[in-house]
């Protein structure tokens, strides 16, 4: 990136690195970070998490990590997480954040695309640590390993002056490929997805994020993080989501703002109601995918805080639609454009789609700015996706009154499971190695609690046998927890176009309606014989 086109940033050639350090300096007593370990918790303030980042550098130095260079953390929500983060954002270095759920393979596979040198394990997780030193990584596990190291932190902090164009992390998701493709996140892209954030949602420097999501996914890093750190906000950090704690940690850490997926939401109505649960400071909680009407209202009324659908992708940096704060909203959609986004709706033929058409969601910007880089070492997926200034999200919507937006499917071939994104040829491409599998195809099915579930339809090499739970089995000891499939279906064979294409949309309608003549059978024979008696 020129410096011509940095000057034309928000922050100018200023990187996160840089925003921190102002922070630090222009208030250095402002809280930060906090951080929740279920008994107890720890904050940072602005000027403490220099001294964080600071260890951070320790940390990388001993790993041999130098401006520029890629290394990976597979953590839970933690403190060493951001002590990595913000000391490679001030020297240079490039973030891969990983899953700590991650299968050996799929944490190999990151590492080797992405070439890190180094990783940042979960202390006991044994098998990522192999998977790692068997690929030639240097490892370290939070804990007592990275407290060691850090305390080596004796030399005044060093920065670089990284230029805002230059790559901060390459985040990998599912796509239409049997493998995850790495998106090259840039300093000015997270910026201006801070910046993005903070002004769509009005905030402040004494908001506070409760950020409940991990922090490897785009959404707590894009939405939550970044916009505290532009705005000199805070946010509190639980190590991992609880439905049952969400409505007392909102309270305890006096949250103005949250961000969930539709699936955690449904989890938290799930629990029962408490009495000083509506007791919070939130004044606003985004969320993505689709919840119901009773859901919605449910939620708000519990709460008494508006929830705020939008849109996104780790490709899109900020979200493109939201609900607006004020105003009307409608959360059965994905919400309007956002300030300064400029968005078309195309349709098969490539007109531009009218109310009530559907058509793909495309997303003009700057890549490297507003747009992500690429996709790291695939110029192919690249070129796919970024076509002359427009982002093109291969995902369908529709056009509503008003300038809203719903959510109608999805051309590219994958999956949201409660918030997680699966790759069905991922997926696919496990269940061919089994020795018995001919040929598969997986489909998404509606889950009450998750928006989706995973049905894998297979069929059989001739003469061999295999059982659904061989096959579930056989993705466990594979895939991460939530790619494994729920369902085995068996068949005879699955239907092809004329160049040898399964047909998945003729398929997803033959599972879909058969699925749905068992639920009536079952209805039913429920209603005849309720207590289940011959």
């Amino acid at each position: 990136m020129t410096s011509r086109r940095a000057a034309l940033l928000p922050f100018g050639n200023g990187s996160i690195g840089t925003v921190l350090l102002e922070n630090a300096e222009l208030a250095p007593d402002a809280p930060f970070l906090v951080f929740d370990q279920g008994d107890e918790s720890t904050s940072y303030s602005y000027a403490e998490a220099v001294v964080l980042a600071q260890r951070g550098q320790a940390v990388l130095r001993s790993m041999g990590v130098a401006t520029g260079d890629h290394f990976a953390i597979a953590t839970r929500n933690r403190s060493e997480f951001f002590a990595c983060w913000f000391g490679a954002a001030l020297i240079g270095a490039v973030m891969v954040p990983a899953s700590p759920g991650s299968s050996p393979d799929e944490l190999a596979y990151v590492l080797d695309h992405a070439r890190c040198g180094a990783v940042l394990v979960e202390a006991g997780n044994e098998a990522l640590e192999a998977a790692a030193r068997r690929g030639g990584a240097a490892v370290i596990t939070t804990g007592a390993d990275f407290a060691e190291r850090a305390s080596q932190a004796l030399q005044p902090i060093q920065v670089r002056g990284v230029d805002p164009g230059a790559a901060m992390s390459i985040m990998y998701t599912s796509g239409t490929t049997s493998r995850p493709k790495g998106v090259v996140v840039t300093h000015a892209n997270y910026l201006y997805a801070g910046e993005s954030v903070a002004q769509n949602l009005r905030m402040r420097p004494d908001d506070r994020w409760l950020v409940v999501l991990p922090t490897f996914h785009a959404n707590a890093q894009y939405y939550s993080i970044m916009s505290s750190l532009v705005t000199g906000a805070s946010v509190a950090v639980m190590e991992r989501f609880s439905a049952s704690r969400w409505a007392s940690q909102a309270r305890t850490y006096n949250a103005t703002l949250g961000s969930l997926f539709a699936a955690p939401i449904r989890m938290i109505l799930a629990q029962p109601p408490g009495e000083a649960e509506h007791e919070n400071r939130l004044r606003a909680v985004c969320f993505a995918q689709n919840l119901t009407q009773n859901e919605l209202d449910e939620f708000e009324r519990r709460f008494t805080a508006p929830l705020l659908q939008l849109y996104g992708m780790t490709e899109t940096i900020a979200p493109p639609t939201m609900n607006p704060l004020f105003g009307r909203r409608n959360n059965l959609t994905i919400g309007r454009p956002v300030i300064s986004t400029q968005l078309r709706v195309v349709t098969d033929d490539g007109r531009e789609a009218g109310l009530g058409e559907t058509g793909e969601l495309l997303v003009q910007g700057d890549p490297g700015i507003t747009l992500m880089a690429g996709y790291f070492n695939d110029s192919d997926a690249t070129e796919e996706t970024l076509k002359d200034g427009w982002l093109h999200t291969g995902d369908i919507v529709r056009l509503e009154a008003g300038g809203f937006l719903s959510f109608y499917d999805r051309a590219r071939d994958i999956i949201k499971r409660g918030g997680e994104i699966v790759a069905t040829a991922e997926v696919e491409r496990v269940i061919a190695e089994h020795p018995a599998v001919r040929e598969s195809a997986a489909v998404a099915v509606p889950d009450e609690m998750l928006d989706q579930a995973l049905k894998v339809v297979v069929v059989r090499k001739l003469g061999q046998e295999v059982t659904e739970q061989d096959l579930i089995q056989h993705c466990r000891d594979r895939l991460s927890s939530f790619k494994v499939p729920s369902f085995i279906e068996f068949v005879d064979a699955l239907p092809h176009t004329s160049v040898g294409k399964v047909r998945k949309a003729d398929l997803r309608t033959v599972v879909h309606e058969r699925d749905a003549a068992s639920r009536s059978y079952a209805d039913a024979s429920e209603k005849e014989d309720p207590e289940g008696e011959p």
